[in-house]
């Protein structure tokens, strides 16, 4: 299903991609080593709760899962890339970690994704690949408007990451979000121009790059959830959720001017 926000929802829209923004910065400036994952995921319930709002992800259980997932955000360290179960692991100088959050307020979600590397620690390459994931959805974001294909956004992302010297996977990419998390269209991170469906406004995209530094190829975790890379590689995933507008695009995972 394609599912096209009204103005009152929109409205609604733009304060759930404030609040995910807005949690996510938080979690950015407060996360250090030694951190425990199951602590991000305490700290991100609490400011959940306290904006009466519900995360996307407890009972999510989609046919590629091990689920119900449980927990209310995706801690994505060093290989693996999606789809992190918080466990119980303090972080260490240098990791990188993917912080994923999906939130649900007055009955609209808004996704979103950010890497950054914990401590003073840098791995070669982890500071480019974040820059790369960071770039592309720059560019995805860019050719984003009114009857624009869907095609021409996935090409600009995948243009970026391809250039970059990524290898791109299209098991799982972007999609459509509204008043659910997961709807169609598919987004690939990468594709080709004027080709698929035209946006139009009111449509809510979450355009996710992410990409591992030597392969395409993903591996499971006993856990059936965390998503890691098959060589054991570094990877980085950045996210915004966009609403298609009369003009172009408007990102609505943006950080307001006081964060929870």
């Amino acid at each position: 299903m394609i599912e096209i926000l009204s103005p009152v929802e929109l409205r609604r829209a733009r304060r759930t991609g404030a609040l995910v923004a807005d949690i996510l910065q938080t979690l950015t400036e407060n996360v250090t080593v030694g951190t425990n994952l199951l602590e991000v995921d305490a700290w991100t319930r609490r400011m959940i709760d306290a904006a009466g709002a519900e995360s996307c992800y407890v009972d999510y259980a989609p046919s590629f899962g091990r689920g119900p997932f449980g927990h209310v955000i995706c801690t994505s360290v060093n290989d693996a890339v999606l789809h992190g179960l918080p466990h119980d692991y303090a972080l260490a100088d240098g990791d990188l970690l993917t912080l994923d959050l999906a939130v649900s307020l007055d009955g609209v979600v808004a996704d979103s994704a950010v890497s950054l590397l914990v401590g003073t620690a840098r791995p070669a390459g982890s500071e480019a690949l974040i820059e790369a994931t960071r770039r592309a959805l720059d560019a995805g974001i860019a050719v984003a408007g009114p009857g624009v294909a869907l095609g021409d956004v996935s090409h600009a992302i995948g243009t970026v990451l391809s250039a970059a010297g990524y290898p791109v996977n299209t098991q799982f990419g972007g999609h459509g979000v509204g008043t659910t998390m997961h709807q169609d269209p598919h987004v690939p991170n990468t594709g080709r121009p004027g080709r698929g469906y035209r946006l139009r406004p009111g449509l809510l995209l979450a355009l996710e790059p992410w990409v591992m530094a030597d392969t395409d190829e993903l591996t499971t975790d006993d856990d059936g959830w965390t998503l890691r890379s098959a060589t054991g590689c570094l990877t980085a995933h950045s996210e915004h959720t966009i609403a298609i507008t009369d003009d172009g695009a408007e990102i609505l995972t943006l950080p307001s001017v006081d964060a929870p």
